[in-house]
């Protein structure tokens, strides 16, 4: 499944894929999970037990255990987040776009912390390579946290940037 798209002016120098990979090392620092609904294929390393590419559909399935999603990212971003959300127990890395309707509908009023990356995320082709230089994410990103686990195991990563518990009760649902 494509996990990022990187933005046009990303796509020189003859790397044209829509599939990005979160860095093993990412993967290995908050996991481990139990399904990855966002898998992409070839996936040069696990990212969870079960992994579900793009020919299962993710969105269809009945989710279990801790979820990372890595969804794509474009139109259908907030689908994704809303099924973490309703889910409530898992890590998703998107786009820190805080100004956005996905944000404000299923992020601010759902998540339960939110942990935003110091610097740009450099994520691998899927060979397992890091992108090449001037192909990383194409913008900042942020860790969102669903749930008491996934908070707790963000709250364990303050290296890797400023963390954020969301007060709910600001927040409005639309």
């Amino acid at each position: 499944m494509s996990s990022i798209a990187p933005p046009s002016h990303t796509r020189r120098g003859g790397l044209t894929t829509d599939n990005w990979i979160t860095p093993r090392w990412l993967i290995e620092r908050l996991g481990p999970f139990d399904l990855d609904p966002c898998a992409c294929e070839p996936q040069p390393w696990p990212t969870a037990k079960r992994m579900v590419t793009e020919n299962e559909d993710g969105l269809l399935l009945q989710w279990s255990g801790f979820v990372w999603c890595n969804p794509p990212y474009g139109r259908l971003l907030g689908v994704w987040l809303e099924r973490m959300s309703v889910h409530n127990n898992g890590i998703a890395l998107v786009f820190a776009r805080t100004d956005t309707r996905a944000f404000h509908s299923h992020v601010w009023p759902c998540a339960s912390a939110l942990l935003f990356l110091r610097g740009r995320l450099t994520f691998c082709t899927p060979s397992g390579d890091p992108a090449p230089l001037g192909h990383n994410s194409g913008g900042p990103s942020a860790l969102i946290a669903f749930g008491s686990e996934a908070s707790l195991r963000l709250s364990r990563c303050p290296d890797l940037g400023a963390i954020a518990i969301p007060s709910q009760t600001s927040f409005s649902k639309s």
